[in-house]
Formats: structure tokens, sequence, C-alpha cells
């Protein structure tokens, strides 16, 4: 994977410098319509928002979901109100760089924002697009095969749709040589974070370039500007989660600032969940549900008259850790938190085979963290792992056990 990689990395450094070259040797075709463009594209990467769920590195994902549709009706523009265009693949991708360069530079100057991962990605998804369409659109052979029909607009979402498996597994090829993690995971995990947005993207993207090769440029602010609003209001949406979530996470160390359970102590189980659950394959809405399950799942703690000794609670006799996983299951009720959260939380005690894959997880994961003590070093991180092995006829399912296993070994959640 580390070579394709490299081969990823060095394509998209050779068809920047190539594109930008070649346009500015030859300068810019029908100036206008690449500006318009610019503009739409600029203003989405300027309104990127953060997405739901975490990555394969545990960080928030980003988009920009009317820069990428801008781009995507670039690529795929044929017409200018019934006029051929002449701009070809390489003004294509170089105008989504400058386009995308000007959009992030607002970003840029609060601090740290490109990811050239990302970026590169990004660059060679839409010259993927544009190589697929203008080569067949200037010679005539796309006319010549599907007409100016419908099937010509099937032919602009065909492109879209193999513009996205194009991107999609170019980000499974990053994540992989970046974590070690399985490529079949990932690439699951992948198209099931894309079955939303992605379609979106593409058939906007196709309807921009049909629409503006009718009507001329000014089809672009009638499909844009209610695309934008959406972001903006996506914006909102995702800034109401982190709050939410933050509030999780401030509820989640009332036991640490009790004395119950050691600093940190919830937020390493929670970030060790998490990969395993990315390791198993789980969706973002699964991996949510998770997250905040292992932020809180000792809260049943406070309900004690004295503290557990380091708050290690798989010592505990059964019945007593059962009793601390209700109490807790009842106090994430009256927060309003989701009713799922709750019951990973309740059913932490309960034989494995009769919980959700979730609970399963949050109590290997717990632990995991109590016999090493937050301090995983290799010879307590393997006899931990040992001791959990014993404990997989009853406690602990071994699939989750050998995941927990892999994403220590790697050295780093996720």
């Amino acid at each position: 994977m580390k070579y394709l990689v490299a081969l990823s990395r060095a394509s998209a450094v050779v068809l920047s410098c190539a594109a930008l070259g070649v346009t500015l040797w030859r300068g810019l075709e029908q100036p206008l319509v690449a500006l318009a463009f610019a503009a739409v594209i600029a203003v989405g990467e300027s309104a990127r928002v953060r997405m739901p769920g975490r990555d394969h590195d545990g960080r928030a994902p980003t988009s920009a979901p009317l820069g990428a549709a801008g781009a995507l009706g670039y690529a795929l523009l044929g017409e200018v109100g019934g006029r051929d265009t002449s701009h070809g693949a390489l003004q294509v991708v170089a105008v989504v760089i400058v386009a995308a360069l000007a959009g992030s530079a607002p970003r840029a100057a609060r601090g740290p924002s490109l990811d050239l991962d990302q970026a590169m990605r990004g660059v060679l998804a839409v010259g993927f697009a544009a190589t697929c369409f203008q080569p067949l659109y200037t010679s005539g052979v796309l006319a010549h095969w599907v007409g100016r029909g419908p099937y010509y607009a099937l032919c602009l979402l065909a492109v879209t749709l193999l513009t996205g498996l194009c991107d999609a597994w170019l980000a499974v090829v990053f994540a992989a040589a970046g974590t070690g993690r399985p490529v079949v995971p990932l690439l699951r995990g992948q198209l099931r974070a894309r079955v939303g947005i992605a379609p979106a993207i593409g058939a906007t993207g196709a309807v921009i370039a049909l629409a503006v090769a009718v009507a001329g440029l000014w089809a672009l602010p009638v499909f844009c500007i209610p695309l934008l609003l959406t972001q903006f209001s996506f914006r909102r949406y995702a800034s109401v989660r982190a709050t939410y979530r933050q509030t999780i996470a401030s509820l989640a160390r009332s036991t640490e600032v009790a004395g119950y359970t050691p600093h940190g102590h919830a937020r390493r189980v929670a970030e060790l969940s998490c990969a395993v659950g990315r390791e198993l394959g789980l969706a973002d809405p699964e991996l949510t549900v998770l997250e905040y399950a292992a932020l809180m799942h000792d809260i049943g703690q406070l309900s004690l008259v004295d503290p557990v000794a380091s708050g290690a609670t798989e010592a505990l006799d059964p019945e007593l850790q059962r009793r601390i996983a209700l109490l807790g299951g009842a106090v994430v009720r009256q927060t309003g938190v989701s009713s799922e959260v709750a019951v990973v939380v309740e059913r932490q005690a309960d034989p494995f085979r009769e919980q959700p894959l979730t609970a399963r997880i949050v109590r290997a994961v717990n632990a995991y963290e109590d016999m090493v003590a937050g301090n995983a070093s290799m010879e307590g991180s393997l006899r931990a792992l040992e001791r959990l092995r014993l404990g997989c006829a009853r406690n602990y399912e071994p699939r989750v056990v050998e995941a927990l296993s892999r994403v220590v070994s790697r050295g780093t959640p996720g």
C-alpha cells in the first residue's frame, strides 16, 4: 500500500504541475466561464464543514459539497448556452487547484488547515472526471455514441459515479498505508459514509453541467445558492453536534473529578473503543453510540459510597458490576442521550453473548485499560491481552479481543 500511496502522490504532483504549466503557457480558454466556476469552487471551499463521525485517524472528516459539485460541473462541461467549450482536462485541474487554494486562504490565516492527502485526492478525482469526459466530448465520440438526449445525462452520472469510486479507493489506500488496517473494512466504511452525501454531490455536478449547457452561466447561481444554504445549515448542525459531544465528555469527567476513576480514563477508553469499532467495520452511527457509551461507561460508580481502588470495576463481584452498570444506564437516560447509549452502558456486565457488539467492545477495552492502568508498556499490554483471551469463554468476545490486539500492536488508536 505504501507504494500505491507514493504513486498516487507522485501522480497528483505531476498532474498539478502539468495542468498549471500548460494553462499558464497557453492562457485560459473562455476565461469568463473559468472565473465563474472558480468562484463557485472557492466559495464552497471557504465554507468547508466538519462531517459527523471520525475518519481513519480519529479526526472529524471535512467536506466542501458546493466546491466538489462545482469542480465536477466544470469537469463535465461541454457547452455553455449552446456553444461548445474548449477548455480541456488540464485547464479544469488548474482552475480547480487555484480556486481551492483561494478558498482555503481565509481558513489558513487562522491556522494550518490544508490536508495534503485530501488535496491530492481531490486533484486526482477531478483529473479522473475531466479525463473521462473532455477528450470524448471534444473529439465528438461522445455525441456519436450517446447523442444529446437522456443517454447523455446518464453518461454524466456514470462518470460522477466512477469518480466517487475512484476517490473512495484513494481514501482507502491512504488510510491502509497510514494505519496498517485491512483494506476490506476500510472500503466498506468508506462506501457506507458516502451513501448520503456523495450521490448528491455527483448528481448536483452533473445537473450544473447540463443546466449551464442550456441556459448559460446564469444557471450557476440558480443551482448553487440552495446548495450553499444547505451547506451553511449543515455547518450549524455540525457545530451543535460538537457542542453535544463536549457536554457528554464533561459529564463523563464527573467520575474523575469525584475521585472514582483515574484522570483521562474515560477519554482513553472512548478513543480505543472507537479504534476497535473502526477495525471491526462499524458504521458512523454505531461509532457515535460507541463513543458516547465509552465516555459514560463508569458513571454508575457515582452511586458507590466508597470509590473502587483505581476505579477498576473488572475485579469486582459480578453482581456489583451489574448494579453499577444498571445505575449508570439510568443516569444516562436522565441526560437525554440516545437510549442506545444507555443500553450499552447497562449491558456492560452481562455475558458477552447477551450483549450488543458495542457493549462487548466497551467491556473489553475498559478491562484492558484497567489492567494496564493507563500505562500501556509492551509487557503490560501483552499481559493484559493474554488475560482477556483467557476470559473469552464468558466475559469477552474473541473477535473483539483480537481486534483490540491489532489496534494496540499498531501503537496508536485507529
